[in-house]
């Protein structure tokens, strides 16, 4: 029996992802809502919806039988789980068979098999899979770890059993090392936990993620749509995915490939799934990719195997649950291209990337389409203007896919869709991940799960601006005054009637100071002419401008004295003066911003469930001070000086607003 009607249990990006290609097929749509997401756009995109709750996911979309009772109510014969939430819980899938309700995704075996981290090991080395070799078994002393050792091939790393956060690790390059370091592992296992259990596996040199997507139907046949690279993560998050991988040769797809098709096979898989592996980037025979985990569902990354493959991975699951055969096999899969993903969050990083909420006052993404290059932009978002980014639910706002003919045209193009996105309200990514698509050693493909730990270890302050674009901005912003200008000296009397606006300015931008000149179409920056034709009135928030071939968008605000021009990861404050004022620009005193340093001030909107210290109270530097609660995450707030507590002006209990001033020190 076919699929008429199909509930997806899930919200935001991936319910309105789902939804597209069901609409696409003739299939009817259920949305389910929690109170946070009554007017949200996954709710208005589906044919019906279903109120399920208030809007904690456990109170809501965590909750099968409310999602079973939804089904019932309308009809649906259908269930897609996209990912997160119920999508990989085998009593999920369970249920929905005793109902006879058929769930889009993998049979509960397979779910059950792959989401044992123990289990699934075993079995992906059963199937023939590369597990990271170690051992796993109680060892007896150091000459029996050092023969472990041996045998495995180092480096090694010997971990306590009971091991967390870093304690009882101890890295090995020799069987000196593992002589030295043996007993030290299980006397600090034992000192932190209690046990002073070892065991010793291979350590993983330049880790890379690189995962594999399968997809199999109800008839055993499974292929694999090759490769992703997910390397670059912020603490085990993914930040940027691509596909293929600048790393991965054809031969070595192929015995990856093999192998988690090998996997699907041993649990008896059908539907989409992914293969996560982690690779040495060390290792150039193409033999040093092993297993981590299997991910029972659609990953979140899955448009950029979409866009290299030309499949549909969800009209594919959707066939695949009604029973139907794969359309194509192995042989049918090519690589057409490149593909990039970065993922758009509600988080600021220039606050250590804290999370942050409300509402998208402006909400403006780059169109979807294909260019004259044949290069294309894709957003999956789903939010809308106006909407809010819940402290309830991940903070993603968007997906921006990019596909071109080669790796470095496909980067480009993030850059510069990145500078179309207009987001107002919630901190966001943006600038962070457009740094990332401009880094040298991200374009190089030398990438590694390090890459943002090693390239960042002092935080984000912005991607650093070529000399060539300063100059570029400059001259935009000399055109924006040029255009403000010219509108007040039409405005009645604002100007005197003859004066014609200045057409030399000086521009002060970062810590260079720039000459401009502007004379018709004729623009020259400090004496160089510079070929630049844009349209601007003032108001504009966004400037697109053409430098000979080059393209440019950028975000404009306003500010005292010139502007805030945003673009390619950063923004930057312009001081613009007409020429003959500038020579004054010396008694013009720039205002010093006030010296916070003495204050605890609340990084953002969030519970106070602790507060540490009192007034007259002594702190040292790094003392914890205050705990806030957001995001349902706990933030220790430390003292950034030593000094003695002045005053409290919050209460514990108290729900604080981003910026609110906590306490004060002297």
């Amino acid at each position: 029996m076919a699929i008429t009607k199909i509930l997806i249990a899930n919200r935001g990006e991936i319910a309105c992802r789902v939804m597209r290609t069901a609409k696409k097929m003739g299939i009817k749509t259920v949305a389910v809502y929690s109170d946070a997401d009554a007017r949200a756009p996954h709710v208005l995109m589906a044919d019906e919806a279903v109120h399920i709750g208030p809007s904690p996911a456990a109170q809501s979309y965590l909750l099968a039988d409310k999602i079973i009772e939804a089904c019932k109510q309308t009809g649906a014969d259908a269930v897609h789980p996209g990912y997160g939430f119920l999508s990989e819980r085998e009593s999920f899938r369970k249920a929905l068979d005793a109902e006879g309700i058929v769930f889009v995704g993998p049979p509960a075996n397979a779910i059950a098999a792959m989401g044992d981290k123990i289990e699934s090991k075993k079995l992906a080395k059963e199937a023939g899979v590369n597990v990271v070799p170690g051992y796993v078994g109680v060892i007896d002393d150091t000459e029996h770890a050092v023969k472990i050792s041996n045998e495995i091939g180092y480096p090694v790393m010997m971990k306590a059993s009971a091991g967390g956060g870093g304690k009882g690790m101890r890295l090995a390059y020799s069987e000196q090392d593992v002589r030295e370091g043996f007993e030290a592992t299980k006397r600090e296992g034992l000192a932190s936990f209690g046990d002073d259990r070892v065991f010793i596996e291979k350590f993983i040199e330049s880790p890379r993620h690189i995962e594999i997507q399968v997809l199999g139907d109800q008839h055993g046949n499974i292929v694999y749509l090759n490769e992703r690279e997910c390397s670059i993560q912020r603490r085990h998050q993914k930040v940027v995915e691509e596909a293929p991988s600048p790393f991965v040769s054809p031969e070595m797809r192929r015995k990856m490939g093999e192998q988690c098709v090998a996997l699907a096979r041993a649990v008896g898989y059908f539907s989409a799934g992914t293969v996560e592996l982690i690779v040495s980037g060390e290792d150039k025979t193409g033999d040093g990719f092993y297993f981590l985990e299997m991910n029972t569902r659609l990953q979140v990354e899955h448009p950029v195997t979409e866009e290299i493959t030309g499949v549909d991975l969800v009209e594919q699951m959707i066939r695949v649950a009604n029973g139907e055969a794969l359309s194509f096999t192995q042989a049918d899969v090519k690589i057409n291209g490149w593909a990039i993903e970065n993922r758009v969050y509600a988080e600021d990083p220039y606050r250590g990337f804290l999370p942050s909420t409300g509402r998208l006052i402006r909400y403006n993404p780059p169109e979807d389409g294909t260019d004259g290059t044949g290069a294309k932009v894709r957003v999956d978002d789903g939010v809308t203007e106006g909407g809010e980014v819940s402290m309830f639910y991940d903070p993603m706002i968007a997906k921006l896919i990019t596909w071109a003919p080669t790796r470095i045209e496909a980067i480009d193009k993030q850059i510069e869709a990145l500078d179309r996105f207009e987001i107002d309200g919630p901190g966001h990514n943006i600038d962070f991940v457009s740094a990332l698509m401009q880094h040298e050693r991200f374009r190089s493909g030398n990438i590694t799960t390090g890459f943002i730990a090693e390239e960042y270890p002092e935080g984000f302050k912005g991607a650093p601006a070529s000399a060539d674009l300063v100059k570029r901005l400059s001259a935009i912003g000399a055109f924006a005054a040029m255009a403000q200008a010219d509108r007040a000296r039409r405005i009645e009397g604002q100007l005197g009637k003859r004066l014609a606006p200045p057409t030399g300015w000086q521009v002060k931008i970062d810590d260079h100071v720039h000459d401009v000149v502007i004379d018709g179409d004729d623009v020259t920056v400090d004496g160089e002419t510079v070929d630049m034709a844009l349209e601007y009135t003032p108001g504009d928030r966004l400037i697109e401008a053409e430098f000979g071939d080059d393209r440019l968008a950028v975000r404009i605000a306003p500010v005292r004295s010139g502007f805030v021009l945003t673009a390619h990861g950063a923004s930057h404050k312009l001081r613009i003066l007409p020429a003959h004022a500038a020579q004054h620009a010396v008694h013009m005193i720039d205002k010093v911003p006030p010296d916070l340093s003495r204050f605890l001030i609340c990084p953002m909107p969030g519970l106070l469930v602790a507060l540490n210290v009192k007034e007259g109270d002594k702190v040292e530097v790094g003392q914890p001070l205050a705990v806030i609660e957001a995001m349902k995450m706990e933030n220790i707030l430390r003292a950034g000086k030593a000094g003695t507590v002045k005053s409290v002006s919050a209460k514990q209990g108290e729900s604080l607003p981003v910026d609110a001033v906590i306490l004060e020190l002297e």
